[in-house]
């Protein structure tokens, strides 16, 4: 095979490339005219600045909330119950009927105490007229012993019979009106507004004097009332709250209606249960739309006060760190601040700052998770924002 004769000049050509491709390849320079490799100076970069959106902390009146989880307890709940024996002969409510006071919810069979009502009657009648005719026997006595036809001691016994027949009379009178009492018995009405529940038992059954079991249940629903407990700590702050006599509001909440039912605090209880250190208090609320069931649970803000000009900031700025709460706070250069602060209450999404913080700073409300102290970021504008 023949080799191709490189005169010296190209060697030296091909020396020169070679060199060049390895200064490239290493970051350095190289200058033809003398042959020496210099380091190529370094590429700046800018720090790439973080999108986050911000939001001004405000000065604002805020609730003072204590939340709590309470349980819907009706005002009134009454078993309905026959308080006379007999047949039940007809039902006159639907089960879950709303019904009013002295609607007629079901009927005994009657015609027993009818009779008795009648017998009574008939012997009151009779009593009365035996004490009609005493009463006139009384009168021709005292007349004939006026003109001394006839002892005084047969005056005095007349008079005891008219009064003995007037005692019979009374006690006529009595059992007629407790007749007439189990008469109306018979028809048994709803001693209160209210909700009827299921029937307890059915048309044709006997049923027992003040029965235990009952025909069916009335709930009241409107007001209805919610007993909740909060721990011993906020005693005194309840008390005072209610000693200003202004109603203490109280919302309430469940998972199917996000929407509060209103309410305000009816009273607390008169010890604390040294089991739990927790007081009970009970709130009323109108429940007017029913949205409120007796025996379900619910979740309540109760507002005890207000803070006046109180420094607030949404809540998702606040993060939780190994120190405590803090927040990424904007300085003017649009660098961030790690700062911690004190958080005097949190509602909804809503955090109140007790130290740390001034009214018109600006914090950080989203992209956190990029940042650290002394972060460049840019100001985005919120997607729900109306001006975006």
């Amino acid at each position: 095979m023949n080799i191709p004769f490189i005169d010296s000049k190209s060697r030296r050509r091909i020396a020169i490339a070679a060199a060049v491709v390895v200064v490239l390849g290493s970051g350095l320079s190289f200058d033809g005219r003398s042959g020496v490799a210099r380091a190529s100076p370094p590429v700046s970069r800018a720090p790439t600045a973080v999108p986050v959106t911000a939001a001004s902390a405000e000065a604002r009146d805020v609730d003072i909330v204590l939340h709590a989880l309470g349980t819907v307890t009706p005002v009134n709940t009454v078993t309905i119950t026959s308080r006379v024996a007999g047949v039940l002969k007809e039902i006159h409510f639907t089960e879950g009927q709303m019904v009013k006071q002295n609607d007629l919810l079901a009927v005994i069979d009657p015609r027993p105490y009818q009779a008795a009502l009648v017998q009574a009657q008939g012997q009151l009648a009779r009593d009365q007229a035996l004490l009609a005719n005493a009463r006139i026997d009384l009168e021709r006595y005292r007349t004939s012993y006026r003109e001394n036809a006839i002892p005084e001691q047969q005056v005095a016994t007349q008079e005891s019979v008219v009064n003995a027949d007037e005692g019979v009379v009374k006690i006529d009178q009595g059992t007629v009106e407790a007749a007439q009492v189990n008469v109306d018995y018979t028809h048994i009405v709803s001693p209160i507004n209210g909700r009827v529940g299921l029937r307890m038992i059915d048309p044709g059954n006997n049923v027992q004097a003040n029965g235990t079991s009952g025909i069916v249940t009335v709930t009241q629903l409107q007001p209805i009332t919610v007993i909740f407990t909060l721990a011993q700590d906020y005693l005194s702050q309840v008390a005072q709250s209610m000693r200003r006599g202004e109603p203490l509001r109280i919302e309430a909440f469940d998972r199917s209606n996000p929407h509060p039912v209103e309410g305000e605090l009816l009273t607390i209880d008169n010890q604390v249960d040294q089991a739990t250190g927790t007081f009970r208090l009970k709130g009323t609320f109108p429940n007017e739309d029913t949205a409120l069931w007796p025996g379900e649970f619910v979740n309540l803000r109760f507002i005890v006060g207000t803070r006046k000009a109180a420094i607030t900031v949404p809540t998702r700025s606040v993060q939780q760190g190994p120190n405590g709460s803090y927040l990424f706070v904007i300085k003017p250069d649009l660098t961030v601040e790690m700062r911690n602060v004190d958080v005097a209450q949190t509602d909804q999404d809503i955090a109140v700052i007790s130290k740390g913080l001034a009214v018109g700073e600006r914090v950080v409300v989203d992209g956190q998770y990029r940042l650290e102290q002394g972060t460049r970021v840019t100001l985005q504008t919120p997607a729900n924002n109306p001006e975006s």
